[in-house]
């Protein structure tokens, strides 16, 4: 078929039509606040309460999400973010059961599909109709954050420890950005429990910054110290200021992976 003399047979700028998301992990152990993150940034980016990835209030020592799911942000007037974060289930020690460590570093790499169960006994093989062979890089894991919790750092089982640096190494090995949201600093301090603003101003949550920053290896500035929604079905201004500095710098880190990737 001949070519309109209105249209050049070869485009004058190339451009990549499918749309692509940043890909953000949250891991970490059980009940640090992983779901409630994930609801938390819901519900700042809608301005009002949100439940999209469901939680459990106890601490039973048991992971209550079981498989991974992604989750794709809705916007306030429609539509979707362009980017999602992929919940997966919480890290336990050996005996307690938890997400495989080589499960974690799959998900890293793109394997594992969504709506995936985990097996706390065995990690998947690629037999698994969930496998990946041949992940895209928009299946890939972008931007890796950890989950830990303010008031409990300090009593963190070392195999948990190790199992976060196990993975953070395979993390480094891609190069792949990472970073830590520090949760519950209302529950870990009396001053800032009183006033959220005064998180910078505490020496005990510097002290369990820098600890984290210990334990894990993670520079400084990128550990964030917020507070996650829970009782609340108001919005809160400083609840905001705190989650969304975090966002924002995890999302640039991603794109910055990304650009670097394609380069």
């Amino acid at each position: 078929m001949a070519t309109s003399s209105t249209e050049l047979s070869v485009p004058w700028r190339p451009v990549t039509w499918s749309l692509e998301v940043l890909r953000i992990l949250l891991h970490g152990p059980t009940g640090a606040g992983k779901s409630c993150f994930i609801n938390s940034v819901q519900r700042i980016l809608l301005g009002r309460n949100a439940i999209g990835a469901l939680e459990q209030t106890a601490r039973t020592g048991a992971s209550f999400t079981r498989m991974i799911k992604t989750h794709r942000l809705k916007r306030s007037g429609g539509g979707r973010y362009p980017f999602v974060f992929c919940d997966i289930m919480g890290l336990e020690p050996e005996d307690a059961g938890g997400i495989q460590t080589e499960d974690i570093i799959s998900v890293l790499e793109g394997r594992i599909s969504d709506g995936y169960t985990f097996n706390p006994l065995s990690p998947i093989t690629a037999d698994s109709p969930k496998y990946n062979r041949y992940p895209h890089p928009c299946h890939k894991v972008h931007c890796l954050v950890s989950i830990l919790p303010a008031d409990s750092i300090a009593r963190m089982s070392d195999k948990v420890i190790d199992k976060m640096k196990t993975i953070r190494q395979k993390a480094a090995q891609m190069g792949m950005p990472q970073v830590v949201i520090m949760t519950k600093v209302d529950e870990a301090c009396e001053l800032v429990n009183r006033d959220l603003r005064k998180v910078y101003q505490s020496k005990k949550i510097k002290e369990k910054v820098q600890e984290c920053s210990n334990k894990l290896g993670i520079p400084l500035n990128c550990i964030y110290p917020v507070k996650n929604y829970h009782a609340e079905i108001t919005q809160d201004a400083d609840v905001d200021v705190l989650i969304l500095m975090a966002l924002r710098d995890i999302l640039n880190f991603a794109n910055d992976y990304v650009e670097d990737l394609y380069e």
